[in-house]
């Protein structure tokens, strides 16, 4: 049952909501009739309708759980962007060049889930489609004389088991010849089920930029070699298939059509060979029965695998894949999940596409049986287009390679939402969203993705399974096993007032104060005499490392974490209250928690109830110290000298410290390179970039989530490394579009040049630097009616020739 309190946020968050921009004119939701909630169905739809002359025509599509659209057989887009529950996203894709003279024909294909996710919402399927010019509706679901017609795509198997914990299903397919004749021809007959119109949706715009989706083929052949079939001496018992049920749907294994992942669990390699380069150019290569060949995409991508596939026999044909090999070959659940297409061919010609989206730099083409000559494989490409906008160029290759791999993993993870990791989740994580928003400012010069995204949070009435005034720690997403991260929480309001900052739009902020206040008041019931948040219920999480064993029961990473979530609340709503509160906070900290060199990660209460330090120390909560200015440079020297001067990526190394427990990737050195930047350490962030990343960019051309390679190796927080880039080594340290300003800080650093361009709305600021001898030329292009202002630290003497630039 809510509580009134709960009502009352939903009733503000109600009131606060405008009418939806974005309509059909006569399209209705619709879906199979009676199926609307039956798991991992998909449907096929069509439309035919007469060319209608010059002016343009566009689909206008939503739909629950995915769609891929058609035109005339060619691939046309894909949706929708995700919207929060009870909402959906309306995406109107231009089709006009994909038309001709005479019939056209609009399909879709909708795979309905029905299945809790941290990637998409457990709620009933439906389509609505409408395919018009300006003035006249050409064809639409539900309504008018030319409506879609549909079918159950049945090559497509629906009882098969889930692709990971945090994803629905996996997909296993049955085809003949012919089976996709649907997409271009009327005069295809195919099984027509009997439609039935489906509840009124709220609707929104969609909101974000649309992918362009073009195909990049494999670069070359890595490996080959054959496989034997025998016995599973090392079962796939993840919990995607161990623990379905109602906390997490699915189809128990009694019920499975296939068990994927346990016939691939039975397939041993007898020999795998790397391929010599001459041979290695990935053009028409045939593969007879328990052949493989592994091919390489030259770097981390994400999108849908492509493949065009001639077989003489029947033919079964399993596509596995990750971001790294395994030696020579592909470990296909490294991550826990199943990173595996299947395609069962009887003999013909084929394009194959799978519906799902994922991440890979290798792919493995398997023969189980038949003869199957492949004639391209690739990938789809879907990431967000607006990425590339912008450009960094300096004289160490390093961190211009560095720069690319950082925008890759932006432009993968940013789609719609910002995602963590763009395979095992495709998860809208707060907290990543913090950096990643940042990263989007200097890449795309707009906030269009990151607007989505709060308003995601701001709009759902409410969070089923999760306490009052708690948020999810993913969204759009179904936590019905009640687990949050309460850290991430804060992490919202954190990006909460950085968002405020970028965009200024009182009005809409101002929207989101009752979220913030429902969440303050869930804290407070956990604070304790001192004001300290005291044994946190669910996941507490500090970052992946030891710090993540000290959190309970007073932890203090979290509380000053707590502490600078209250500060920026304090500050955008206007609540003195909450800032004393974070002072208090702040104070307690360090009385408690840094009375020694270093501070100390958690208390414990003891027998008698009495609260004690313990010794754990981590080197993630010296950062989250000096991040949330509970320590500072000035206050604690030694400390702050320590850390700049001898913690570092060889730190472990070097034996250095050895009691203060080691950060990683997420969330520590992100922090410990804002601290650097602080500081003016320019210089010293040039070499640490490379010592932090360069590996993983040689490894896999994108940027990772932990150190090791164990975990995603494609992580949206680390674009983060972009707006370093920009900031400390370009100079580019703020643009305020608000106010019409740049401010540019040269920093003394070991390179002979640096430019970018950053780009602004719809203008760019461009700027380059270069120095001779004791001098130093900076050239800038600002955006009209731009001013910019020069703080020159680097020692040399400032030569510039901008008009509009002052320098202090």
């Amino acid at each position: 049952m809510l509580t009134f309190s709960a009502l009352l946020l939903m009733t503000t968050l109600h009131l606060a909501q405008v009418e939806p921009a974005v309509s059909f004119e006569t399209a209705l939701p619709v879906w199979i009739e009676g199926r609307e909630e039956e798991m991992n169905l998909c449907a096929g739809f069509r439309c035919a309708f007469n060319f209608p002359g010059s002016e343009p025509v566009h689909a206008k599509v939503t739909a629950s759980t995915l769609y891929r659209l058609y035109v005339n057989g060619a691939f046309a887009g894909y949706g929708p962007a995700r919207g929060p529950r009870g909402f959906f996203r309306v995406d109107e894709w231009d089709i006009s060049s994909h038309l001709r003279a005479g019939t056209n024909v609009v399909a879709v294909e909708v795979a309905g889930y029905n299945a809790n996710s941290y990637y998409v919402l457990d709620q009933p399927s439906f389509l609505q489609a409408e395919i018009g010019t300006k003035n006249k509706v050409l064809a639409a679901t539900g309504a008018g004389p030319n409506q879609f017609k549909a079918h159950i795509i049945t090559e497509r198997l629906q009882k098969v088991q889930r692709y990971s914990f945090q994803r629905p299903f996996i997909e296993v397919y049955a085809l003949k010849p012919g089976f996709d004749l649907w997409h271009t021809r009327v005069d295809k007959s195919l099984p027509r089920a009997l439609l039935s119109v489906c509840e009124p949706k709220t609707l929104l715009p969609r909101g974000v930029p649309y992918p362009l989706f073009p195909i990049q083929p494999a670069v070359k052949i890595i490996s080959e070699g054959t496989m034997r079939s025998g016995e599973n001496d090392n079962p796939f018992l993840d919990r995607s298939l161990m623990q379905i049920g109602p906390k997490l749907k699915g189809f128990v294994r009694e019920d499975l059509a296939v068990e994927i992942s346990d016939e691939l669990c039975r397939l041993h390699p007898d020999h795998c060979e790397a391929v010599a380069e001459e041979n290695a150019k990935p053009g028409n290569f045939t593969l007879k029965p328990n052949e493989f060949k592994v091919l390489d995409l030259g770097c981390n991508l994400s999108g849908f695998v492509f493949l065009k596939v001639n077989c003489t026999e029947a033919t079964q044909l399993y596509i596995t894949f990750d971001e790294q090999l395994d030696g020579l070959d592909v470990n296909w659940r490294r991550l826990g999940c199943v990173n595996a297409l299947t395609w069962n061919l009887a003999p013909g010609t084929y394009t194959l596409e799978a519906f799902e989206a994922h991440t890979l730099r290798y792919l493995k083409v398997f023969a189980a049986k038949g003869n199957a000559t492949i004639s391209h494989a690739g990938m789809r490409l879907y990431e967000n287009p607006e990425a590339g906008k912008a450009q960094f160029t300096c004289s160490d290759e390093r961190l211009n390679r560095i720069f690319e791999a950082g925008r890759t993993t932006f432009a993968q993870n940013a789609v719609d939402i910002f995602m963590d990791c763009p395979h095992r989740e495709r998860a809208g994580w707060l907290c990543d969203s913090y950096f990643t928003a940042r990263s989007a400012e200097v890449l795309c010069g707009n906030y269009s993705v990151e607007r989505c995204f709060l308003e995601n949070f701001l709009l759902a009435e409410s969070f089923p399974c999760l306490p009052d005034g708690m948020l999810p720690m993913c969204y759009p997403a179904d936590h019905y096993d009640e687990v949050f991260i309460p850290n991430w929480a804060m992490w919202f309001v954190m990006e909460l007032g950085e968002f405020a900052d970028r965009i200024n739009d009182p009005a809409l902020i101002a929207r989101f104060k009752p979220r913030v206040e429902a969440l303050f008041n869930y804290f407070e019931k956990f604070e304790n005499a001192d004001g300290l948040l005291e044994k946190l219920e669910s996941w507490v999480f500090v970052e992946w490392s030891a710090a993540n064993k000290f959190v309970q029961d007073v932890n203090y990473p979290s509380n000053m974490l707590y502490s600078g979530a209250l500060e920026t609340a304090a500050r955008l709503f206007d609540v003195p209250a909450w800032a004393e509160k974070s002072d208090k906070i702040k104070e307690r900290i360090r009385e408690q928690a840094g009375k020694e060199l270093f501070f100390v990660d958690n208390a414990v209460r003891d027998a008698d109830g009495a609260l004690v330090i313990t010794d754990n120390r981590s080197e993630v909560c010296q950062y989250f110290a000096f991040y949330f200015n509970i320590a500072t440079p000035e206050k604690n020297p030694e400390l702050w000298q320590i850390l700049h001067s001898e913690f570092g990526a060889d730190r472990i190394e070097k034996g250095l410290y050895p009691e203060i427990h080691q950060a990683n990737a997420f969330i520590g050195n992100m922090l410990r390179f804002e601290l650097l930047s602080r500081a003016g350490l320019a210089d010293q962030l040039v070499k640490e970039t490379a010592d932090y990343l360069m590996y993983m960019v040689e490894r896999t051309g994108s940027l990772w989530e932990n150190i090791q390679d164990a975990a995603s190796l494609n992580h949206g927080f680390a674009s983060h490394i972009t707006v370093t880039l920009f900031r400390d080594i370009l100079g580019v340290w703020k643009i305020t579009p608000k106010n019409k300003t740049v401010t540019v800080k040269i920093n003394p650093v070991s390179l002979d040049y640096c430019s970018g361009i950053i780009p602004v709305a719809d203008d760019f600021v461009e700027a380059s630097w270069k120095k001779d001898g004791d001098s130093i030329q900076l050239r800038l292009s600002l955006p009209q009616g731009y001013t910019a202002e020069v703080e020159n630290n680097s020692g040399l003497t400032l030569r510039m020739d901008n008009p509009a630039t002052k320098e202090s």
